[in-house]
């Protein structure tokens, strides 16, 4: 077990004067913080790029390599689940985001993004599977023809609170695709859970949502605002509050509209700047929201997690959601590259590795 942070917090205690009316104003004491730990839940994993609290209090994870397996968040046993013998692992390409439908007791759906084919042909697919019985069948092709490379394949899923399936796909290695709104690269994808595209898109007949975009790897819903973590360069990370049909400027523009000819760009294509860049860069991965008080410290906060920069971030946002306050780090270089995080109900967080060989599940808790 491991000490990830010690702080307690003096209960703050607030008293008010009376009114002439005897009526009294209350402020409520702010929770200590919480003591955390971490221990290794699970090991012996293979590239782990998506891990979810499932609604049967299992968490679910896919390995790059084409699996798709059920772990005991009580002893770490892993149980493999499904093999997807048409992923083909490719640098950085394979079996890549998953979710759940949210109504899954009704809709026992399971979506998965991976990339397959090779050569020219290396494609990247949405599928839906349905479980049963134990086991993921009956696959439905959601959407294909994704182009994909050995970087840059994006592939984060997300289901909003209006029951619409948003997929993250990177540039594919061309750049020049980002800013073409009839490519699929470098894009927020928007469709309807049984592939068809939703009659309030931005353009119609068109899967995109956003556009302009070099490699998004987190995105999550908190309310009426949609969050992504993407990739820059060599500089210029990003994390960007996703508005309807809107460009994020790759690869004309790298972070904020600073430079002449970005302030040009960005001017004459309505370009959304980021909410927070990380120059040297520390490759964005997965996001989650966390609004619990068993860890009351990081309430109101986006968590992120870096590969090249290997720690969790913790993004304070404003009561609107719309900016970020404060950055804390934590697990800075303790567990290598991270990948992927999920919320228990009860508060918990489980974070993936994604050093290769010997891969981890990693559990955060009081």
């Amino acid at each position: 077990m491991k000490i990830l942070m010690i702080s307690a917090l003096a209960i703050l205690l607030c008293t008010t004067a009376c009114k002439k009316n005897k009526s009294k104003q209350t402020v409520e004491n702010p929770l200590p913080d919480a003591a955390l730990k971490t221990k290794v839940l699970s090991s012996g994993l293979v590239f782990p790029w998506e891990i979810i609290y499932g609604p049967d209090q299992q968490l679910w994870i896919t390995e790059r390599g084409g699996k798709i397996s059920r772990i005991n968040p009580q002893t770490g046993a892993v149980t493999l689940l499904h093999t997807i013998s048409e992923v083909v692992s490719n640098g950085e390409g394979g079996l890549l985001g998953m979710v759940m439908s949210p109504n899954f007791a009704t809709n026992p759906w399971v979506y998965v993004v991976y990339d397959y084919g090779t050569g020219n042909n290396y494609r990247e697919k949405v599928v839906r599977f349905t479980y049963a019985n134990g086991a993921l069948g009956a696959p439905l092709s959601i959407i294909d023809q994704i182009p994909a490379s050995s970087i840059h394949n994006g592939s984060r899923l997300m289901i909003s609170m209006d029951q619409k399936l948003f997929i993250s796909t990177g540039d594919a290695s061309n750049a020049a695709n980002a800013q073409d709104k009839n490519s699929l690269s470098g894009k927020i994808l928007r469709l309807n859970l049984d592939g068809s595209i939703p009659a309030d898109n931005p353009n119609v007949n068109s899967p995109v949502w956003s556009f302009g975009h070099r490699n998004p790897q987190g995105l999550i819903q908190v309310g009426d605002k949609i969050y992504a973590s993407e990739h820059g360069p060599n500089n210029d990370d990003e994390v960007n509050l996703i508005l309807k049909g809107r460009n994020y400027g790759w690869p004309n523009v790298e972070g904020f509209c600073n430079l002449p000819a970005e302030k040009i760009f960005c001017a004459a294509n309505d370009v959304v700047e980021p909410m927070f860049t990380w120059t040297p860069t520390i490759a964005t991965s997965s996001l989650s929201y966390y609004n619990s008080d068993y860890i009351p410290q990081w309430k109101n906060s986006l968590l992120l997690l870096s590969l090249k920069g290997s720690k969790l971030t913790q993004l304070s946002l404003n009561a609107t959601g719309d900016k970020i306050t404060e950055t804390k780090d934590f697990l800075v270089n303790q567990f290598g590259r991270l990948r992927a995080i999920c919320q228990s109900p009860e508060g918990k967080l489980y974070i993936t590795t994604s050093n290769g060989g010997d891969d981890k599940i990693i559990e955060i808790a009081k």
